[in-house]
């Protein structure tokens, strides 16, 4: 998926609206059309199909694990237009950030960094999870997207684990934020980007659309196949 494919978001307008101005802006941007009403989202097999991509490669199976925790934990996740998969079995130099719009079959992907407790060798690939205070790791699991704030790093967004391999999120201070480690400038100087303390990480001049587009109340899948 090339992350200039811009999601088209056709369910609803309730995730904006609860947005800064500036990531309402660039998410409305990136979505490149008007909002639309409700509709029933396709399977993950017929998402593949409109994003151009088999369906069993790692995206597709990460695509049903993420519509089935969104079941499992329906009575937390109160918006279901948009889901985010971390697809960590692909490398850090590559797009492997993926936001899906589940009704359009588009999808969107970003450069996104895993913890050095993942990587300790910095290869490039996620090693293994953790869920362990001070790991330094990436855990495994389905998230809450949450609270948005500006923090150490600029603006940012709280995670909620829901999984038993992942619900030390907020004692770890596990969330979305941005480091210029994690830009294409600093992929093609060092071939891969730089690891995060277990957080979620992507480039300085896309956190406010990656921001905007996931917004608090969605899904975010961690996983590797």
């Amino acid at each position: 998926m090339n992350r200039r494919l811009f999601m088209r978001h056709a369910l609803t307008g309730l995730g904006l609206g609860c947005l800064p101005p500036a990531m309402a802006r660039a998410a409305s941007e990136a979505l490149s059309v008007p909002l639309g009403a409700p509709s029933a989202p396709p399977a993950p097999d017929a998402v593949m199909a409109m994003m151009g991509l088999p369906v069993k490669t790692s995206v597709g199976l990460l695509l049903e694990r993420a519509r089935a925790a969104l079941d499992t934990h329906s009575d937390r996740i109160a918006l279901r237009d948009r889901i985010a998969i971390a697809d960590f079995a692909a490398a850090s130099n590559q797009h492997r950030f993926h936001i899906v719009d589940l009704a359009a079959g588009k999808a969107v992907s970003y450069l996104v960094a895993h913890g050095l407790g993942s990587d300790p060798e910095h290869s490039g690939y996620l090693r293994s999870f953790s869920n362990e205070p001070n790991s330094q790791a990436t855990s495994e699991g389905a998230y809450l997207t949450g609270e948005l704030y500006d923090g150490q790093h600029g603006a940012s967004m709280r995670l909620v684990g829901l999984d038993p391999t992942n619900n030390n999120a907020d004692i770890r201070a596990i969330v979305v934020h941005s480091a210029p480690y994690v830009s294409e400038d600093h992929v093609a100087v060092w071939g891969k980007a730089g690891r995060s303390n277990g957080c979620f990480v992507f480039a300085p001049h896309l956190i406010a659309q990656v921001l905007g587009l996931i917004g608090p109340g969605r899904l975010l899948l961690s996983a590797k196949i």
